[in-house]
């Protein structure tokens, strides 16, 4: 048990509740006792350590449903540990890591190392996701049933979309039965596979392949023609062009059970900040053109668009420090992608609420996680955000053992400056 605390004077905003107002969070063995402007009517537990959070907001810790990890398998590039802390800096409370490990998290042993390793090294709260396919080869179907039991809270190929469509149905199909989120990348293995960036005149002028919007639009648009057939809850993991936006909103006007991501990445740079071939914006999606960026950010403002993710993916100097064709996709985020989102905010282009409600209470909402919300009862999962305060990312200063952020030397206002999992500070800024 720990001692109770009082964070005292916070602006408090907490989208489970639509609430924002001035007051305290009273924390009691790892739980919220209270929360808002009549948190302390009953006065202040005994021996509650107080912090003044005049000047901050609170919000519920924020849920990263799109996590990539090295470990195991790949721990030069990330562990579970660093992520975790990586994670804490950035006020990410709960992530859920992606399957794409050396060997795949494709049967309940991998499930429970994940479970096992975050809780004796993790500073936050780590949720597996389970492929889809045996070995993420898209043929041989995963025994979803069991692994949801061991933990999986989300069924996912990462980065490859499922070629075989009746594969895809079957999935769907066991999916509702279990009650299972089926997320699912959409990218044309064929369409645009020669191409790197986003097709276009700028691609053209760098003598770059590239990547059209209908390598995302068409196996997205079967993917949902199957989640009405099949009557399952499927997740579009990352999209990034209006046009896909349009798709969901007919496939939820026709019954289906649709939900869709977009990475910070694709809200907050466009394909011109590649500059001349810099790697660290090689990312997948592609970065888009400006009206689509501008477009994006207007569907997550009126919610058609349900999720923010960081996107992690972390990859070695091996893997970026090469010509742009050959470098791999990917980009950590872990840490920026909170600042980032806040640029949307200060611009006056989406309400905080609607921000915090994309990255923390929505995602919770839709893999059923225990988090998302500062309602008495709930684990004391808390960001503290200086919405105010300037920084600068320098690779130096990121905890992530990878360094390929595509935020660097940039300014930023507005950051995590602690973060609390069921009561315990877990990072300080200070």
């Amino acid at each position: 048990m720990t001692k109770p605390a009082v964070l005292q004077n916070v602006r408090i905003i907490d989208p489970s509740r639509d609430l924002d107002e001035v007051g305290a969070i009273v924390i009691v063995d790892g739980k919220i006792a209270a929360a808002g402007a009549g948190a302390l009517n009953q006065g202040l537990p005994a021996d509650a350590a107080l912090r003044d959070g005049t000047g901050l907001v609170a919000v519920p810790g924020l849920v990263d449903a799109r996590v990539h990890i090295g470990e195991p398998g790949g721990e030069h590039r990330e562990t579970i540990a660093s992520a975790s802390r990586a994670a804490a800096a950035g006020g990410v409370t709960s992530m859920i890591m992606m399957p794409d490990t050396d060997p795949v998290i494709d049967d309940i042993a991998l499930v429970e190392f994940v479970k096992k390793t975050a809780h004796d090294k993790a500073t936050v709260r780590v949720y597996p996701a389970g492929a889809i396919t045996k070995g993420l080869a898209g043929e041989e179907m995963t025994e979803i049933g069991l692994l949801k039991e061991a933990g999986a809270v989300a069924f996912t190929d990462g980065s490859r979309s499922l070629r075989d469509t009746q594969v895809l149905r079957r999935v769907m199909t066991y999916g509702r039965e279990f009650g299972a989120v089926i997320a699912c990348e959409t990218r044309d293995r064929y369409l645009g596979a020669s191409g790197v960036m986003n097709e276009g005149l700028f691609a053209s002028w760098l003598g770059l392949g590239g990547i059209p919007k209908e390598a995302e639009l068409i196996p997205l648009e079967r993917d949902l023609r199957v989640a009405g057939l099949t009557h399952g809850h499927y997740h579009a993991a990352m999209i990034s062009v209006p046009e896909s936006v349009e798709a969901i909103n007919l496939a939820r006007q026709r019954g289906a059970q649709v939900t869709c991501g977009i990475s910070i990445n694709n809200l907050s740079l466009n394909e011109n900040d590649i500059g001349e071939y810099r790697t660290f914006f090689k990312l997948y999606p592609p970065l888009r053109g400006e009206d689509d960026r501008v477009a994006m950010v207007q569907a997550l403002a009126k919610g058609e668009i349900d999720i923010i993710v960081s996107s992690h993916n972390p990859q070695d100097v091996d893997t970026k420090r090469l010509p742009f064709a050959e470098a791999a996709d990917g980009a950590v985020g872990l840490e920026t992608m909170l600042s980032a989102a806040l640029r949307l905010y200060h611009s006056g282009e989406v309400s905080l609420m609607r921000l915090i409600d994309a990255m923390s209470t929505r995602p919770a909402r839709i893999f059923d996680l225990p988090a998302g919300t500062l309602q008495p009862g709930a684990a004391a999962d808390i960001c503290l955000i200086d919405l105010e305060h300037p920084w600068i990312v320098a690779k130096d200063m990121l905890l992530s053992r990878s360094k390929n952020t595509p935020f660097e030397d940039a300014r930023f206002s507005g950051r995590c400056v602690s973060t609390y999992v069921g009561g315990v500070l877990v990072h300080d800024l200070d």
